[in-house]
């Protein structure tokens, strides 16, 4: 097996800043012994197939260089995988961009993420798997869906390029057409199916999203647990009023909202939904969700 990391770098996260960021932060790992191998992706989607490829070669260890989607890109390269091979190990260089997942354990970024690699700091992560008509994913953030898919769809579809504008922009749109609809599903297998209109539904394995959105507040990455956040029926105006206690996780107490700790979730649609997975935006007819504890390293 190699000892080095396989750094693989998504040039265009950040607006393209992460090229001109990482050659300092190299330089720091390998002044203090960190052996670090590198890969540049070419397109939307090439990070899963180099850590495929990585694994199959040998490397055990990945530096997630890019914001979220990097991260979901890998493990979805080291995962499905034989549960008696050796466990792997991912580390984070969120340069020129945000990760949500860093940042439950630091508000620092690259910096924190650099003194975790120079440390030699990991620790287990649970991995969340979603079976799906086409096949299965594997995340370590969230599946959202709901408004907070609505908004990231209506982002990436129309907004991409709009910047923090386009955030806002697609924010606004989706409060104006607000759907409260239901998502059936049944969890642990217990009782009636929860047919329940909601605002939004979130299947955490972490607290964060958004960079700064502490949807979770109650998750462990480590707990071997889905963390299940509902928000009820909620208005436009309840909504608005209420937006600032999701930064701070205070909406799990909102007389709409509910949290449960889960095993595992079933699903109920009728067809194919958008959601939203840490950060990337898909349209998938949900199956079921479960996890799998303790099955990655992260270096935090």
């Amino acid at each position: 097996m190699k000892d080095a990391f396989l750094a693989v770098v998504n040039p265009a996260a950040g607006g393209g800043r992460s090229r001109n960021l990482i050659a300092p932060a190299l330089e720091r790992l390998r002044a203090g012994g960190i052996c670090v191998d590198l890969i540049e992706t070419r397109s939307c989607g090439e990070a899963t197939q180099i850590a495929r490829d990585g694994y199959t070669r040998g490397y055990r260890k990945f530096i997630a260089v890019g914001g979220d989607g990097t991260s979901y890109e890998i493990v979805n390269g080291l995962f499905p995988r034989d549960p008696s091979a050796e466990t792997p190990t991912l580390a984070f260089l969120p340069v020129g961009t945000g990760n949500s997942f860093l940042r439950d354990f630091t508000d620092r970024g690259a910096e924190h993420a650099i003194e975790a690699l120079l440390a030699r700091r990991s620790q287990s992560c649970d991995v969340l798997r979603l079976r799906h008509s086409g096949g299965l994913i594997h995340y370590i953030n969230l599946l959202a869906l709901g408004f907070a898919a609505d908004v990231a769809a209506l982002r990436a579809r129309r907004f991409s390029a709009w910047g923090e504008i386009g955030y806002q922009s697609a924010i606004l749109i989706s409060l104006a057409r607000l759907r409260r609809r239901p998502f059936p599903l049944r969890v642990d297998e217990q009782g009636e199916i929860d047919g329940r209109p909601s605002l939004f539904l979130t299947f955490n394995n972490s607290k964060y999203t958004g960079g700064s959105m502490l949807i979770a507040p109650k998750a462990e990455v480590n707990d071997g647990l889905i963390e299940y956040v509902r928000w009820g029926p909620i208005g436009r105006v309840g909504l608005i009023r209420n937006l600032p206690t999701l930064y701070d996780g205070t909406h799990i107490h909102h007389p709409l909202a509910e949290r449960r700790a889960a095993r595992r979730v079933d699903f109920y649609l009728d067809e194919p939904v958008d959601v939203m997975v840490d950060g990337e935006v898909l349209t998938l007819q949900c199956q079921t969700l479960d996890v799998l504890p303790a099955s990655l390293k992260v270096v935090v």
